[in-house]
Parts: structure tokens; C-alpha cells; sequence
């Protein structure tokens, strides 16, 4: 133990003495422990569970009643926050606050508590009709300043209005409200709200869903509301938010399964980041061995064993990696909780009421912990192959001021090569399997491999110095004299190009797949306009709203197929599309219809239809000059139909779809009554046109068709981004770490007159040695990995081919921009020494 002790202590003074070095090696091993650990506070701190939100959902109360739409069918989940909706149900008429309470049972006191909009000029914001001063709100709201609203016409607001008491709102058609007071909510602190017991609410029934905008009460209850009731009350047109419920620990709690597939990722990501932090912390370490020879060579003359030896190196890793861990976790569990306050307040869709949300700091102490032994792990596995060096190396040599030589172990090459055919293999077999967790695990043998082959692809390489000028000769012969220290700076880059590469690939082929498997019914710019089951009456206002509000507009009819007993049918086809199974429901409607379908007039297409035939724009879904469809039913038995049909060109390459003529779905026994409505036109970004015709029925949905509007992967530029940090980063880092080796080298060629450039010329040989090896082999391991990545990112099924798709401007950037941009970063850096007398 007393060894253990005095390692630690010599560690402790090496790396003071050493604090440049010391601090290089910190960043290395911290960066990732901080970015990790800041980004897993972030997301506990912003992620607000049910149960922590009860406070601002119920506050004092025992549950939340919202009313339904009439003809909404509620169906919640036994963990009270699951729940799911459907149409056409029985009309239930409102019920009263006295028939809810009875509903609830004796004892039961209800407050008013609606949510809804308030239109001040262009702006619509959150606004709650309730009375703040009732106990049953107690906790919902903070009061910050003034007082809470008690009259008619006065309002608290929030503080990110940036409003004071005294204050006047002025919303649309209504008289201007009072600001009384200024409150602040418990988790959204950037939410825009206004609050009083008597605001004029724009309509809140238009797309109701639960938990947004609603109608309703707060209740407390004299037992507490359990799932035994929720069904009466779901029958009544409610929907319920139960205190009960949501602290039920049974509710919801279900153990996960243990997931093979996750677990393998988990591990595959472990060990690449551990690679990562040990590769670049590892020349760091290397440099370190070489300037403490002379003293461990002084420890073993005196007796120290090799045992002592390595136990002195790998306390450097110990105390380093400790230090750097636990500054790194308190500086991301910092940045994690500042982080979660700015973007709630800040952040994308601040201001909203589902915008980001930011409970109190919370810190998932499991993943923390594990992420910190995970960076203490990699300092100690940074500094292990130093160790080992040290305990071999021939004392009496250090002691005469010789350099040793760099052995290289014959095994070495054939284990790499070894390990890059078995992960070879591996992902030839796992490129066959469902998901691209497998592909993944099998590159980490790739890059395994090659890293145990780098010192001797820089050996190899370095037999290319004799051809080269001056300074680069110069730089390429430092860099394979001190392999241990060159090899794992070109295994960093080669590991960091190798996965961005990858990535890359994957996730551009995945992107072309999905933007060459778009496909829709209608064409681009069409808009359409359908309702659910309501009447003749409501159908023609609906329409004549819908003539209204798109003036000059042609609308073309769609129509809907009913049995006899008025039980809507959908009428669909089933075909492949790009390799994906694509299910299709045909349109039924008449020539203007097609017109619009195909964007032109087609005699033959309009002649097929007027004589009683489909109309198909998918070439595969014909068998024999007939479609086969599905008729079906939410209430109804399916049919089986099969129909004539031609093929015709639709209006957009990437459409399908099929339209069927009124008299072949009535042949087929079913009446047709007109639904739909259909026009090219394009709704403008601020259209109201969906609210404006769901006032005349909540059963309307409207949708414009936009085509294919993703844009290429934000995430690859990101992931080029952070290959930018690591990549220049650690190359710069090992460069530094040659000039500081080189020093000798440099005094003595600023002794005989070298000029500055040529000094200069020298660091950024080093540089782009490193950075340009480890791109180009990770060019090649990543090119193999991205290939094998596309098969199970962008099939979808037997038989269907992978697509490959190589984003050459990204590639280009990673393989050629970053070490140039190393090379010029290192070209920068001083690199002026002070003449120094030298002993000859």
C-alpha cells in the first residue's frame, strides 16, 4: 500500500511540474465525460414526469374534468394519462357543473377551469379562465409581483409578457383587460399566458384533444377519483385527470425487457468512446514516459521492481483521468442545469404552451456515476501501454543518455490483421440482420484492428520520407522514430473519419431511400377537403363555406361509398412501392376529378372512366387489366372486389393512386354520396382555412399536398462538426506534443540558420502526416461500414435492394478539409526557439 501511496504522490508532482501537459490530458479525458454528463442533467432537469407536474396541472385539487366534443368517444387507459379517441359516437349532450359534481358524489366542490386562446391583434396567446384565488389552484401559478385578478376585466399575465401591473391587454372584439398582477409558472418560465376568471376565450372545441384546450372544472372530491370511475365519466363526454391515477405507483409501471439489440449498442458505444479518449490522450502519456526515463531509470538502479515501475505510470493516468472526472462531471452537471433553464426559457418553441419545459435540477445520479468511472477508465487505459514501456525499458541505456529503440512485436500486425478479417466477416453477416446495431458492433473490430495495425502502417509509410523535400522528410522520420506516440494520434483521426464516414453514408442513403420512396395519391399543390360522417345539411354549408372562403377557386368532387345501412366503406388497393408495402385508398369521383389527378386531359384515361373503369396510376397494382380492392369497415363486414381498369400517368412521377367512376361503385352495391372536395391551390402560411371550416363542423379535415420537403440530414453536418472538434483538436494536440519532442531537433536547425517557414514547415509536416494517414485509412474502414449500413437503413423487406447513395461533398470535406485545415491550424503556431548553448 505504502508504494501505491508514494506512485500517487510522484504522480501528483509529475503533473504539476508537467502543467501544460498535465492540462492537455485533463481536456482529453474530461470533454467527453462533460459533454455526456451535461447532456444527461439537460434531459433529466427538462423532462418533467407526470407526477412531478401535478402541481401545475391540478394544483390542490383531486382531478381535472375537460368536456369532449359532442359525438367524441373517450377511451382512457387504466395509467390515466394513455387515452384514445374516435369519431361518430352518440351525440351527449353538455353536462352541467351540478351534474358532473353528482357524477364525482356528495361531497364534491367544482371551480371553473377552461384553457383556451386570446387574440390580442395578429398574436393568439395561452389564457386560462379560472379564479387564482380559489385554494383549489394553490401551486398552479407563482405570484411574482401585484396581486391575483378578483374583478371582471382583470387578468395576471406571465412574466415572459415583460408586463407590469397597471397594464392594459386589448384582444380583439372585446373590451381591454387590466393587468393586476404577474405570475410565473412552475416549469415553463418562458410561457406566455394570461390568467382571469372572466376572458373572452376564442373557440376551444376546433381539434380538441385532451390536455390542450378545453372546457372543464377542477374538482375536489370527498374520495379520491379512481380508474373504477373513469369509465362513467369517459361515457359522459369527460375527460379526467386524477390525482390518484397518476401517483398510483402501479400505474404504467412495467419492468423493461431486456433488449439484446440496445445492449449491444450500449457496449459497441462504450468501448468507442473509451478508444476515442485513450487514443487521444495516449500520445500525451507517451510524451510524458520519454521526459520521466531518466528518472525511472534512477528508480529501478535503486531497486524498484518493473511492478513499481508500471504502478508509477499508471498513477500518472490515475490521478489525471480522478481530476479530470470529477472536475468534468461538476462542470457538466453545471452546464446541464443552466443549460435546461435557458433553453426553457430560450429555446425552440419558448413561448407556447407545449414549448420547453424546466422542473428543478435533478441529476440521474446512475448513468452520472457510470459516465465518470467510464472517463477515470479511460485515463487509466491511456496510460497502461506507457507502463508497460516503462517497465521494459533497458535502465543502463537511459542512464548513458541513449534513446532506445522502438521494437516492434511481429505478433502485433497479425493480430490487427486478424481482428479486421473477423470484424470483416462479421459485417458481411451482420449487414443481413434487422437493424443497424450489428453493423455497428462489427465495425468496433474493424477499428480494433486497425489500431493494433497503425504502427506498422506508420512504419510502412514512412519508407516514402527518402522522396520527399526537406521539411516533410523531416516530419515523417520524427513521426515513425516515435511510433508509440504517431500511432495512436493517426489511430484517433482514423477512428473519429471511420464512424463520421459511416454515418454519413448511412444516413444519406437512408435519406435518398425515403425521398426516392415518397410517394402520395394526389399531386403536388393539390389541396383537399373531406369530412367524416355528418349530413346532407352540414355537407352542403361545409361546401358552400369551402366556395367561400376560395373564391374563383375550381372544386372538384370527391365522393364516399355507403352500404345500405349507411355504414361508410373505404375502397383500397394494396401494392409496392420503392420495396415498401404501401396501402392506397382510391378516390371515386368524375372527369374533373381526373383532370386535376392528372394534371392535363387524357382522352384515353377519360374514356376508360366515363365507360365504367378505374383509372390506376400504380403500374403494379394491375393483374390482368383488373385492380383488385378491399372494401372495409369500422362497423361493417370487409368485401373483396375486383374491378376493370387501365393505366394512366398521373400528374407527379412520384404519385400513385386510383380513381374509380361513381357508376362502378354503385354497380358493386354500394351508394355514393359526395364528401370530398378537391382544388389546386396553396393554402398561404398564415391561412386559417382549417379553423374557419371547422366551425361549421369539427368532422372537417383539410391537407395540402407539398411533396417531398425533407431536407438532406441536419445531423450529418452536426456529426462533421464535432470530427471538426476531434479530428483538428487532437491532431493539433499530438503536433504540439512532436515540437515539444522535437525541441532538440528545432534548437539545432535554428542554430545552423533555418528560416521560420522552414520551422513551421516541419510542425505542419506532423500534421498532416497524422491527420492524413488516419483519414485515408478511416476512409476505407468507414466506406466499408456506410456500405454495409445501407442494407438495414434502407430496406424494407425481402427482395428489396439496398439503396446506396454517397454524399461526395460531405466525404470530401471530412477526408480532404480537415487535415488541411489541421495542416494550416499547425502551419499558424509559433514555433520561435531561443538559441540555447549546446555541449558537443
Amino acid at each position: 500500500m505504502s508504494a501505491v501511496l508514494v506512485a500517487l504522490r510522484l504522480a501528483r508532482r509529475n503533473a504539476w511540474r508537467s502543467r501544460g501537459r498535465s492540462a492537455l490530458i485533463m481536456v482529453m479525458i474530461g470533454l467527453p465525460v462533460l459533454v455526456i454528463t451535461a447532456v444527461l442533467t439537460l434531459a433529466a432537469t427538462m423532462n418533467v414526469s407526470p407526477r412531478e407536474g401535478l402541481v401545475a396541472e391540478l394544483g390542490a385539487a383531486d382531478a381535472r374534468l375537460m368536456r369532449a366534443p359532442e359525438g367524441t368517444v373517450l377511451r382512457q387507459q387504466p395509467n390515466g394519462t394513455s387515452w384514445s379517441t374516435g369519431g361518430d359516437g352518440p351525440a351527449v349532450p353538455g353536462r352541467s357543473a351540478a351534474e358532473v359534481g353528482a357524477l364525482l358524489g356528495p361531497g364534491t366542490r367544482l371551480i371553473p377551469f377552461d384553457t383556451g386562446v386570446l387574440q390580442l391583434g395578429t398574436e393568439r396567446v395561452e389564457a386560462l379562465r379560472t379564479d387564482l384565488r380559489d385554494p383549489l389552484t394553490k401551486g398552479m401559478l407563482t405570484l411574482s409581483e401585484g396581486r391575483l385578478p378578483s374583478a371582471a376585466r382583470e387578468v395576471a399575465v406571465t412574466s415572459a409578457f415583460g408586463l407590469r401591473p397597471g397594464d392594459l391587454l386589448r384582444p380583439s372584439g372585446a373590451a381591454p383587460l387590466t393587468v393586476v398582477g404577474v405570475v410565473e409558472h412552475p416549469y415553463r418560465p418562458s410561457l406566455r399566458q394570461v390568467v382571469g376568471p372572466d376572458l373572452p376565450l376564442a373557440s376551444v372545441d376546433e381539434f380538441w384533444s385532451p390536455g390542450e384546450h378545453g372546457t372543464g372544472w377542477l374538482a375536489d372530491t370527498a374520495e379520491p377519483v379512481s380508474w373504477t370511475g373513469v369509465s362513467a365519466l369517459n361515457t359522459a363526454g369527460l375527460y379526467v385527470t386524477s390525482r390518484a391515477m397518476v401517483t398510483d405507483p402501479r400505474a404504467g409501471a412495467r419492468a423493461a425487457a431486456f433488449d439484446v439489440q440496445n445492449t449491444v449498442g450500449i457496449g459497441a458505444m462504450v468501448i468507442m468512446v473509451v478508444l476515442e479518449t485513450v487514443l487521444l490522450a495516449g500520445p500525451a502519456f507517451a510524451v510524458g514516459l520519454r521526459r520521466r526515463r531518466r528518472e525511472l531509470a534512477e528508480i529501478a538502479a535503486q531497486g524498484g521492481s518493473a511492478a513499481q515501475l508500471r504502478t508509477i505510470v499508471v498513477a500518472d493516468g490515475l490521478v489525471l483521468g480522478g481530476v479530470a472526472t470529477v472536475v468534468a462531471t461538476v462542470l457538466g452537471i453545471a452546464a446541464g442545469t443552466l443549460g435546461a433553464q435557458a433553453v426553457a426559457r430560450w429555446g425552440a418553441g419558448a413561448g407556447g404552451r407545449w414549448g420547453p419545459t424546466a422542473g428543478p435540477p435533478e441529476v440521474p445520479w446512475p448513468p452520472v456515476l457510470a459516465v465518470a468511472a467510464l472517463g477515470l477508465l479511460a485515463g487509466i487505459v491511456a496510460a497502461l501501454v506507457p507502463a508497460v514501456q516503462a517497465a521494459r525499458q533497458n535502465s543502463a541505456a537511459v542512464l548513458a543518455g541513449r534513446t532506445p529503440a522502438v521494437a516492434d512485436r511481429p505478433g502485433w500486425p497479425l493480430a490487427g490483421a486478424a481482428l479486421v478479417l473477423a470484424g470483416l466477416g462479421a459485417t458481411v453477416v451482420a449487414r443481413r440482420q434487422p437493424g443497424s446495431v450489428w453493423v455497428l458492433a462489427s465495425a468496433v473490430l474493424v477499428l480494433l484492428g486497425l489500431v493494433v495495425l497503425t504502427p506498422w502502417l506508420v512504419r510502412f509509410t514512412g519508407r516514402l520520407a527518402a522522396r520527399l523535400r526537406l521539411p516533410l522528410r523531416m516530419s515523417v522520420r520524427d513521426a515513425v522514430r516515435h511510433r508509440s506516440r504517431t500511432a495512436s494520434a493517426v489511430a484517433a483521426v482514423m477512428a473519429v473519419t471511420a464512424t463520421v464516414v459511416a454515418v454519413g453514408i448511412g444516413t444519406y442513403s437512408e435519406y435518398m431511400d425515403h425521398r426516392n420512396a415518397y410517394t402520395s395519391a394526389r399531386p403536388t399543390g393539390m389541396l383537399a377537403i373531406w369530412a367524416g360522417n355528418i349530413g346532407d345539411a352540414a355537407w352542403s354549408r361545409l361546401r358552400a363555406e369551402a366556395a367561400r372562403q376560395l373564391p374563383g377557386v375550381p372544386l372538384a368532387a370527391g365522393y364516399q361509398a355507403r352500404d345500405t345501412q349507411g355504414h361508410r366503406y373505404a375502397l383500397r388497393y394494396t401494392v409496392r412501392w420503392n420495396g415498401t408495402r404501401t396501402r392506397r385508398t382510391a378516390a371515386i369521383g368524375d372527369q374533373t376529378l381526373l383532370r386535376l389527378l392528372q394534371g392535363r386531359d387524357d382522352p384515353r384515361a377519360a374514356a376508360a372512366l366515363a365507360g365504367g373503369k378505374a383509372v390506376v396510376f400504380d403500374a403494379a397494382a394491375l393483374r390482368d387489366g383488373k385492380l383488385a380492392l378491399r372494401a372495409s369497415s369500422t362497423s361493417g363486414p370487409a368485401r373483396k372486389l375486383d374491378v376493370p381498369a387501365v393505366l394512366a400517368t398521373p400528374a407527379d412521377e412520384h404519385q400513385g393512386g386510383a380513381l374509380l367512376p361513381r357508376a362502378l361503385v354503385e354497380q358493386a352495391g354500394f351508394a355514393t354520396a359526395e364528401r370530398q372536395l378537391y382544388a389546386m391551390y396553396r393554402p398561404s402560411a398564415g391561412s386559417t382555412l382549417g379553423r374557419d371550416l371547422a366551425k361549421v363542423t369539427p368532422r372537417v379535415t383539410v391537407a395540402s399536398e407539398e411533396g417531398y420537403r425533407n431536407v438532406p440530414e441536419p445531423g450529418l453536418w452536426g456529426w462533421l462538426g464535432g470530427a471538426l472538434v476531434l479530428v483538428v483538436g487532437g491532431t493539433l494536440a499530438a503536433t504540439r506534443l512532436a515540437a515539444a519532442d522535437m525541441r532538440p531537433e528545432r534548437a539545432t536547425m535554428v542554430a545552423i540558420g533555418a528560416p521560420p517557414r522552414m520551422l513551421r514547415a516541419v510542425v505542419a509536416g506532423q500534421a498532416l502526416y497524422i491527420s492524413g494517414l488516419g483519414a485515408l485509412v478511416g476512409l476505407v474502414a468507414g466506406t466499408v461500414t456506410g456500405l454495409a449500413l445501407t442494407r438495414p437503413m434502407t430496406t424494407h423487406g425481402a427482395g428489396d435492394p439496398a439503396t446506396i447513395a454517397i454524399p461526395w461533398p460531405f466525404l470530401l470535406a471530412v477526408v480532404v478539409g480537415l487535415p488541411l485545415l489541421a495542416t494550416v491550424a499547425a502551419l499558424i503556431t509559433r514555433t520561435r526557439l531561443p538559441l540555447a548553448r549546446r555541449l558537443l
